[in-house]
């Protein structure tokens, strides 16, 4: 289900792929227990739990961007099952038993921990996953050493009934379902993290819509101390008239050309949004208000020299430009309707021009 709405379609199903196969153990268990003969069984129960460790590795590969190699993990589960083989020839009481045993899971295990714990993904749930795994790892190591010293029984079906068993599956089963769980967190956070960005960014900008300039405002205000900041006000001059003459495919390459071109001339740090339909705003933190009225003329040339697919070759957009101080720990709001006034006269002086909030003009 989650693989359906996560961008991690194919770790999502690998987990669950995983997970799944790990969980035929139950019933493979079972036939250790009541067949009448247990090898296959046995060999079952080691086979599904080793193969869905692989897939789970494999998953946090791809989820964490990092190289995985499919002959490397086969040739691992290879090596297990034959190591498996060989182990079973040999008395179960051998102290080596259960390291043998053990030990292609603990790889595994260890593998997918170093895999997230060496990805540039480093939030609290990434680092609790790779923790979490590489507990997990440890605790295969540890049931080794329990075999080794309560006895994992003579015979697979003896070792149903033992005090190590019944560690050894309530253990097991509590890690799995951790491992599940912390899977499962990982890839709804990033779920609700993509929906969480589209719903602050304008889809046909690209840029942040009216509320992912809110949150950033707040970010830059709470960060900056004492600075004053400045914003900018723009509007793209007559662009009912493009959508009316050219069609609103056009209008919209205007749209996209212009929020490229303040994107490249605001400067580095600075905060784009589009927040209205041709109506833009930009924060410039730690600038102020005549840095920014030198900012926004720049853009005001900028938009004059645009090239925008759509329009008829010589066709010049323009817009206008209201500049207004955001001071430290100053009122957003407030600082967008000074701007909002100053970018009103400059449309009533003409267009295609820059003015400063009354204020600041005085």
């Amino acid at each position: 289900m989650v693989s359906i709405y996560s961008r991690w379609r194919s770790s999502a199903l690998l987990f669950s792929g995983g997970l799944f196969i790990a969980s035929l153990t139950m019933i493979s268990e079972l036939g250790v227990a009541y067949a009448s003969n247990p090898a296959p069984w046995s060999f079952a129960v080691y086979g599904t739990v080793l193969a869905g460790l692989v897939l789970l590795h494999w998953g946090v590969s791809l989820l964490y961007d990092r190289p995985f190699s499919v002959r490397a993990a086969l040739a691992i589960f290879l090596l297990g099952m034959a190591g498996y083989l060989m182990v079973r020839e040999v008395p179960r009481t051998w102290w080596g038993y259960g390291f043998v045993y053990q030990g292609p899971y603990a790889v595994v295990t260890f593998s997918a921990a170093i895999t997230v714990f060496l990805s540039d993904r480093k939030t609290a749930m990434d680092k609790a996953l790779g923790f979490v795994l590489a507990f997990s790892g440890a605790h295969f190591l540890v049931k080794a050493t329990l075999a080794a010293l309560m006895g994992p029984g003579a015979t697979p079906s003896a070792y149903i009934s033992t005090s190590y068993a019944v560690m050894s599956q309530s253990i097991t089963a509590v890690l799995i379902v951790a491992v599940g769980l912390m899977l499962l967190a990982v890839l709804t956070l990033d779920i609700m993290a993509v929906e969480r960005g589209h719903a602050e960014h304008d889809s046909l900008s690209g840029l942040a819509n009216r509320r992912g300039l809110d949150k950033a405002a707040k970010r830059m205000v709470d960060s900056s101390g004492d600075r004053q900041h400045a914003v900018i006000l723009c509007d793209i001059d007559h662009f009912k008239s493009i959508n009316d003459s050219y069609g609103h495919h056009a209008g919209d390459m205007v749209i996209s050309a212009f929020a490229r071109m303040i994107t490249t001339l605001a400067g580095t740090g600075a905060i784009v949004a589009r927040i209205g339909g041709e109506e833009f705003a930009v924060l410039l933190p730690g600038t102020s208000p005549a840095i920014a009225v030198a900012v926004a003329d720049t853009l005001r040339i900028g938009t004059r020299k645009m090239t925008v697919p759509g329009l008829p070759g010589g066709s010049v957009v323009t817009a206008s430009f209201g500049v207004a101080a955001l001071p430290a720990n100053g009122d957003l709001e407030t600082a967008l309707r000074q701007a909002d006034a100053a970018l009103y006269d400059a449309k009533r002086g003409g267009r295609d021009r820059v003015h400063q909030a009354r204020s600041l003009a005085a």
